[in-house]
């Protein structure tokens, strides 16, 4: 006699059922070897790697070895923020004399799929995004991104590829890193690590600006305007004061280089006819005085104790405005105390105290 198996009988004989769904072995743990890398960074050092992947359940989804099935998850032994942080202390020297980066880890993933047009053949691709930045002066500078990607191709039945993909994605971001850093430490002011303020006088002369200094005071041939031959003054000099910045990172200092204007607008002012006099012209010329005065006390306020390496765009600009309130008021302080010229006593005491604050200053 012959007996029959069913194919229910079979799978309950091997101890399955008939909706038993196959099931492959769970994959040990990815072990992260160090890659210590050719090169000692000399400019930075890794202060603390942020995990801020968005799926931090596992680093690999790899395929399994027997039976066709979904991707396993598989995490890296000790876990996967703690397993990259200590890759990347191996790998590079921590020197901590240099600027601290920080790693936002923001992707680190395997994916294997199978291979197309390679039959009994798997493909695996390792990619890694990093973001990188430190603190200076307790502001976060952005420096550079990176974002890569390592492939391997594995037979479908044996494992392997994975960590070394891995392995070269990661050291593949901290070559990038140094290699950013490098050429750009000179003359990138985000690397910056000191400031230095440099200011000169623009005095050439123009056609209808006359510029500030001491050797060429205001002539009446300055007061080009029409005269106005009524009202409280009998002459009027429109003097004020700019400058001009250009920033240059040479060998980690940023160098700003400020040009100072300090100038009388000679189509603007006027003097009448009847006070074509040295007195007028000194008076006048005193206004010219404060608008210095006022310059060379902002160049004391724009140095690198009271500006910094994040904001001194901004600190510049709101010492100008201050300085500019502070000409404007002393240019009516000065007319209202002097009289416009008319109170000669005044007018003394105004004059030394100028003299005094300009030589201080080291211009008279």
């Amino acid at each position: 006699m012959v007996r029959r198996w069913s194919m229910r009988a079979l799978l309950v004989a091997a101890g399955l059922s008939a909706g038993a769904v196959f099931k492959p072995a769970p994959r040990a743990p990815l072990v992260l070897h160090a890659a210590p890398l050719p090169f000692a960074p000399t400019e930075f050092y890794i202060s603390q790697v942020l995990d801020e992947r968005a799926d931090r359940a596992a680093v690999a989804y790899l395929l399994p070895l027997s039976a066709p099935a979904a991707p396993q998850p598989v995490d890296l032994q000790g876990g996967g923020a703690a397993a990259i942080r200590e890759f990347v202390r191996q790998s590079l020297p921590r020197n901590t004399a240099l600027r601290p980066v920080t790693v936002r880890l923001q992707e680190c993933v395997v994916r294997e799929t199978a291979a197309a047009g390679a039959p009994g053949r798997v493909e695996g691709r390792a990619t890694v995004a990093m973001a990188f930045e430190w603190q200076r002066n307790g502001r976060t500078i952005p420096l550079t991104t990176y974002r890569g990607t390592a492939r391997y191709l594995r037979p479908a039945a044996q494992p392997g590829g994975t960590e070394p993909a891995l392995q070269q994605a990661l050291a593949d971001a901290l070559r990038h890193l140094n290699a950013w850093v490098n050429r750009e430490v000179n003359g990138n002011a985000k690397l910056a690590t000191a400031l230095r303020v440099h200011t000169t006088d623009d005095v050439h002369p123009a056609d209808d600006t006359l510029f500030y200094s001491s050797a060429q005071p205001l002539s009446l041939d300055d007061f080009r305007a029409e005269p106005r031959l009524t009202g409280r003054y009998a002459a009027t000099v429109f003097p004020s004061f700019a400058y001009s910045a250009r920033a240059q990172t040479v060998s980690g200092v940023l160098h700003l280089h400020l040009q100072m204007q300090v100038f009388v607008v000679r189509s603007a002012s006027w003097v009448r006819p009847t006070a074509r006099t040295a007195y007028t012209l000194a008076h006048e010329q005193r206004h010219f005085d404060v608008v210095k005065l006022v310059a060379e006390r902002f160049k004391r306020k724009v140095q690198p104790d009271s500006l910094t390496l994040d904001n001194y765009d901004a600190r510049m600009q709101y010492q100008y405005l201050q300085s500019w309130w502070e000409m404007n008021r002393l240019q009516e302080q000065y007319d209202a105390e002097t009289g416009g010229g008319t109170n000669e006593a005044a007018q003394q005491r105004w004059n030394q105290r100028l003299d005094a604050e300009l030589r201080a200053f080291g211009v008279k």
